[in-house]
């Protein structure tokens, strides 16, 4: 039997005022998603641009289903994380506060914490290869693979050592 096998999502199991969990999680996602993309690829020319990206951005984080709390705490690191990224793709290293965020609102255990290396390590790597702002699209592209991959790591460490409930004394 899977060590997965009874395991949930902990915010799947709060409470919701409105909306479904699932529409909430995707939207949300899309919205955080998107509104980084917008604020990323804004330049003087595309100010409206800024504008949307970041009213999504802070939609997205309000929206996800979650403790009210912590999506607090992941906002404005996340926010502040999407103006940085304007700077070109030495500042990859940015993307750690959002993405520690990410683990905050999705209630993940410390011991999944350890995948931040893996955020750590693309962020090295993509400076050293990539150096100008043209080359932008290339390291977000980069990163978002590691991003939703460490993601995912760190979704399968909080499940692993769980004993379903069906099989708890």
């Amino acid at each position: 039997m899977s060590s997965l096998a009874g395991w949930r999502e902990p915010t799947s199991l709060l409470p919701l005022r409105w909306g479904t969990y699932r529409g909430r999680y995707l939207a949300g996602l899309a919205l955080i998603v998107g509104g980084m993309l917008c604020v990323a690829g804004a330049d003087t020319h595309k100010i409206p641009m800024l504008l949307l990206g970041t009213i999504g951005h802070v939609t997205g984080w309000f929206i996800l289903p979650a403790g009210g709390a912590r999506r607090l705490w992941a906002v404005g690191p996340s926010l502040a994380a999407a103006w940085i990224l304007l700077t070109g793709p030495q500042s990859l290293w940015i993307l750690i506060p959002p993405y520690l965020g990410w683990l905050l609102v999705r209630s993940r255990p410390l011991r999944s914490y350890i995948t931040v290396l893996v955020i750590i390590a693309n962020a090295v790597a993509t400076a050293h290869v990539f150096h100008e702002y043209t080359d932008m699209p290339a390291a977000l592209g980069i990163s978002a693979v590691v991003l939703t991959g460490s993601a995912w790591l760190a979704r399968w460490i909080a499940g692993i050592g769980r004993i379903p409930r069906r099989l708890r004394a």
